[in-house]
């Protein structure tokens, strides 16, 4: 049933398939991960815990790869909504960036003077004019909030994300420093995360950021070495030369390789 969605897909496995998890691209290259628990009556019970605002259609004829397929239907209607997200994280600054994920639809936002203010994005019509809540100093905050129902009607459907929200607010707002962009974008390119989990299982790696990048320049995708063991391990192609493995990036195709013992320097 693996080899049906494609073994380059799979991140990761239990060892009694009691879990699946699949990397999934969409049509803008966004990486995003699935994971399935199959029940011990599978295939008579539909897999569980597939990702949320998600209608499963589930038959006796059903596997997994029809599963996959409705998850990438269900990404192509998301495609506005990230792409706004994205608009967002890569220029302003954002509280907590780190906890940032595309599964929330807000964004709090620092505008200066200690001021921020909390979007709202609509998941269904991200171009739409956002609920917007303010916080900070009351006089400074007072005034954004006036200037914001002032200019309220300003907003425009076709113009940048951006724009509109500088038009609204009369004021061009903090843009994110070089050295935070880089540091958003560190997330591995197999389990969507930039720390490892904490746990005693994962050893010395436990809580490691990303600690490999792919040295082709025109992509440079960043990884955690044990999950890049992990994915080149379940490549039949995949190469191995005392404790290093050799094989292709999962997004450039170029040469890449690792060793098996590697940890965070």
């Amino acid at each position: 049933m693996i080899e049906e969605v494609g073994w380059d897909h799979l991140v990761r496995a239990g060892g009694d398939l009691s879990f699946l998890i699949f990397r999934v691209l969409d049509m803008k290259g966004r990486v995003h991960v699935m994971e399935i628990q199959l029940d011990k009556a599978y295939p008579r019970v539909p897999p569980m815990d597939v990702p949320y605002i998600f209608n499963l259609k589930w038959s006796m004829n059903s596997r997994l790869k029809n599963l996959v397929q409705q998850f990438e239907k269900h990404l192509e209607k998301l495609q506005g909504f990230w792409s706004t997200l994205d608009e967002i994280d890569r220029s302003l600054q954002i509280v907590d960036s780190k906890q940032a994920s595309r599964a929330i639809p807000s964004r709090q936002i620092h505008v200066g003077n200690d001021c921020f203010i909390i979007l709202f994005i609509d998941i269904n019509d991200p171009r739409s004019l956002p609920e917007c809540r303010f916080m900070g100093l009351g006089n400074t905050v007072n005034s954004l909030r006036k200037t914001w129902k002032r200019n309220v009607d300003k907003w425009e459907r076709d113009k940048a994300f951006l724009e509109n929200l500088e038009c609204l607010l009369n004021t061009q707002l903090p843009r994110l420093a070089d050295e935070e962009t880089n540091n958003h974008l560190d997330e591995c390119g197999i389990c969507y995360a930039q720390y490892l989990p904490i746990g005693d299982e994962l050893g010395p790696q436990t809580g490691s950021a990303t600690d490999y990048t792919c040295e082709n320049n025109s992509c440079s995708k960043a990884f955690h070495s044990m999950c890049l063991v992990d994915w080149l391990r379940s490549i039949t192609t995949t190469r191995q030369s005392f404790n290093v493995l050799f094989g292709n990036c999962p997004y450039c195709s170029e040469p890449i390789a690792v060793k098996i013992n590697a940890t965070k320097n």
